[in-house]
């Protein structure tokens, strides 16, 4: 089998199925499979998605007792996949025309690429900055959260988290690209041992695309083709803002603690939690208002 497509499901009935409409409507002359997983939602919207696609037997549904995160459930996917790739596919976004076909003929054409990611677009258009990204190292995150990269978008050396200074319908290697659409030799994957379930959403990406390029392989973001994502569309809440902002301590700590001084390690932990805090408070206030 050619492709594996794994998309998660948790309490996003209506996005999940036009996600899945996608993959049907723009998919062609592939041997492929979709592994949905539902992480106990318990709002019926897996039963839903099941009545709906119960004519496709190409079609796996896996359904979850417990939510133990997004890591968890594409492990449990992947672990029962039989594609030569393997495509993580967030549950809110639509695949444009062409994109799964063209990137697989490309990742498949040069067999030292890992990770394949397209060029990703929100409903408004504008580039989902998040598809293109260097890892965040010390420096990187500092010019990132100085302002410096918003100060100077085009540079090479202040902006290189988003990458902006590069063409977004460009082609090229880079660090990671975003999970909302990722495409991997699924050989690469097993050596990885998978998604790392210590991240319960958030960072399992990056994480990913490191060991990656640790083990020799390449990241490939290829502009030419593209998704629309509507991010965020589980909302936002005070466990993911905490999951997101430990996420960033998870991946610190696998990567980059033993090699940083100490005095770095503190400012990255001060910096990691300040910002959690800051953006806790100004949560609370509107949640009040």
């Amino acid at each position: 089998m050619d492709l594996s497509i794994i998309i998660v499901n948790y309490r996003t009935y209506e996005l999940t199925k036009q996600t899945i409409s996608s993959v049907l409507g723009s998919v062609h002359d592939i041997d492929y499979e979709i592994l949905l997983v539902d992480n106990a939602s318990c709002d019926g919207s897996m039963e839903l998605l099941m009545d709906d696609f119960k004519n496709y037997s190409f079609i796996h549904f896996i359904q979850n007792e417990s939510n133990a995160g997004f890591a968890v459930a594409n492990n449990m996917a992947f672990n029962n996949a039989k594609g030569e790739y393997t495509l993580l596919l967030n549950s809110d976004v639509v695949v444009h025309e062409d994109t799964v076909n063209e990137c697989l003929k490309y990742i498949k054409s040069h067999e030292n690429i890992g990770i394949l990611g397209c060029k990703v677009v929100l409903p408004d258009g504008s580039l989902d900055k998040a598809c293109r990204r260097s890892f965040p190292t010390f420096e990187v995150s500092f010019y990132r959260m100085s302002g410096l990269s918003k100060l100077f978008p085009n540079s090479p050396k202040f902006n290189r988290y988003n990458l902006s200074y590069l063409d977004e319908n460009g082609s090229y290697y880079l660090d990671c690209v975003v999970g909302a659409f990722m495409l991997i030799n699924s050989d690469v994957m097993n050596k990885c041992g998978g998604l790392d379930e210590s991240y319960f959403m958030y960072g399992e990406d990056i994480d990913l695309c490191y060991k990656v390029k640790e083990l020799g392989y390449d990241v490939f973001y290829y502009g030419k083709y593209s998704i629309t994502h509507y991010k965020g569309a589980s909302g936002k809440n005070k466990r993911l803002l905490y999951e997101f902002h430990k996420s960033m301590e998870i991946f610190y700590d696998a990567h980059y603690k033993k090699e940083d001084s100490f005095l770095v390690n503190v400012i990255t932990y001060v910096s990691i939690w300040s910002l959690y805090y800051a953006k806790l408070f100004i949560l609370n206030i509107k949640n009040i208002l």
